[in-house]
């Protein structure tokens, strides 16, 4: 199994989840390292997979998805002239530490310029023969969802709690199947992203429009018909027709992307470290030691 990784929700998530009293020995906090890779064994020892990819945010908020919904991500903006992504002055560091263990293990860590890593996982999940399983705390990962695609949604409370999605689950969370869900996001909005939704339709309004035409453009084109039945209501199909415009560009930003520049080939286990020596030094400069060994010996790379 191909295991696919939303790395900055698992990473975010570690960070909040430990608390910053956990140092490395320069007495800097090293929380979200010794949380990610905890949780990263747990997870593989739950999954057994046969492939990794820590899937990076090369960029976190494309241009193009700004340009065709300006609110998209604005309320995770540090800084509005450089767009740059608001992130706590003790996770910094402890994001590039990150990413040289992976890369010095030789776990994948696949990003492109101009994508997200919803993109990334997306075209790796499509390009991929086998079964998938993406790890994300973002629900609009559900589009993914197919008989040979799991979603392992991390909502809160412990991994045990968290729903591995399959299209009959999804359907039953969501209330649509996984193959409408963008459609459903796009009338419901997502708070998270800056993605408004049609005012006045929540999820069982979204639900029930998705249930009975199937999709959204086949529900905006119900709204201008004038010939309005339940759930359609005449309030409904007025909110419709004057958001027209903002749905489409909600489903647009929210549909990940099929085609990023990244190579299906470079998720496979690594037998042995691709830099040890760097590897040691980051592992020992951030007191990781431990945490690093238990995930190698889960996944049988040779430290010896």
């Amino acid at each position: 199994m191909l295991v696919l990784l939303d790395t900055a929700s698992l990473y975010y998530r570690a960070y909040y989840a430990m608390p910053e009293s956990l140092t490395a020995p320069d007495g800097h906090p090293n929380n979200m390292l010794r949380g990610f890779l905890s949780s990263l064994t747990k997870m593989c020892r739950q999954l057994v997979p046969t492939g990794l990819a820590a899937c990076w945010d090369d960029d976190w908020r494309p241009q193009w998805r700004v340009d065709a919904l300006p609110s998209y991500k604005t309320h995770r903006v540090a800084d509005e002239s450089e767009g740059a992504e608001e992130v706590p002055d003790t996770l910094s560091p402890q994001i590039d530490a990150l990413a040289r263990i992976l890369d010095a293990a030789g776990i994948a860590r696949p990003g492109a310029v101009g994508y997200e890593a919803d993109d990334i996982i997306a075209t790796l999940a499509t390009a991929h023969k086998g079964p998938v399983t993406v790890v994300t705390g973002d629900r609009d990962m559900v589009q993914l969802v197919s008989d040979r695609v799991g979603v392992l949604l991390t909502v809160n409370g412990g991994m045990e709690k968290w729903p591995l999605l399959t299209p009959e689950l999804a359907l039953e969370r969501f209330g649509v199947h996984p193959s409408a869900y963008v459609d459903f996001a796009a009338l419901r909005g997502d708070a998270s992203d800056g993605i408004p939704g049609i005012p006045g339709i929540g999820p069982k309004t979204a639900s029930a429009l998705i249930a009975q035409f199937g999709t959204l453009d086949a529900v905006l084109e119900a709204a201008n018909s004038g010939t309005h039945v339940k759930p359609l209501t005449p309030r409904i199909a007025g909110l419709l027709v004057e958001h027209a415009d903002q749905a489409r560009m909600a489903r647009l930003v929210s549909t990940a992307a099929l085609d990023a520049p990244v190579q299906s080939s470079s998720t496979s286990l690594p037998a042995a470290p691709k830099n040890r020596h760097e590897l040691d030094a980051v592992l020992a400069d951030w007191g990781v030691e431990r945490q690093f060994a238990d995930l190698a010996k889960q996944l049988s790379i040779q430290l010896v």
